[in-house]
């Protein structure tokens, strides 16, 4: 069973504010720019010298082959999505709040890795796409969990984050002599 992994609905400050720098972040962009560039890849390979490989291939592996490349899509458009919607973050179009409603919202989970002598049955063009499209989905997916784990720990153990908790519970912190 795939691991599943999704933004953190909490919606402490913590979250926010490690959401909002990692979508402001170089590391960020560079990953943007691989994720389009690969998306931009796989389109080109299966209109074009994809269709071409899956008519030369015997019965089984072409239905292996549409399998792979419908779960390759599919893999790409939630990473793209995931993507674009941290870019609009990281460019102040949307907050990291509102990215994270379940309107926007983007859960990227791990992908379902085939054996490898499944994948072998593939023409190299599309076993490559599906292999680095799993690499970036799995770098997502770690990136994802490591923004949610930044914040509760940022949140968890700030002084800041305490005094929150507490006017929350409480009310707003009294000054002393305030009566």
């Amino acid at each position: 069973m795939a691991d599943h992994t999704s933004m953190n609905t909490k919606g402490g400050t913590g979250d926010f504010e490690s959401r909002s720098s990692f979508a402001a972040s170089a590391l960020f962009k560079a990953l943007f720019d691989q994720g389009m560039d690969l998306v931009k890849e796989a389109a080109a390979y299966l209109d074009g010298p994809g269709r071409s490989e899956s008519k030369a291939l015997g019965r089984e592996a072409n239905l292996l082959y549409s399998t792979e490349s419908m779960l390759l899509t599919t893999r790409l458009m939630q990473m793209a999505s995931w993507l674009l919607v941290h870019r609009a973050v990281g460019e102040g179009e949307m907050s990291a709040r509102e990215a994270m409603t379940d309107k926007n919202r983007v859960a990227v989970t791990a992908p379902e890795l085939r054996p490898a002598e499944t994948l072998e049955q593939l023409p190299e063009g599309l076993r490559g796409l599906v292999e680095r499209s799993q690499s970036m989905q799995e770098r997502i997916v770690r990136l994802e969990q490591a923004i949610i784990d930044g914040a509760a720990e940022s949140g968890a153990g700030g002084l800041s984050a305490q005094l929150e908790q507490l006017s929350a519970a409480f009310g707003p912190a009294r000054a002393e002599g305030d009566s």
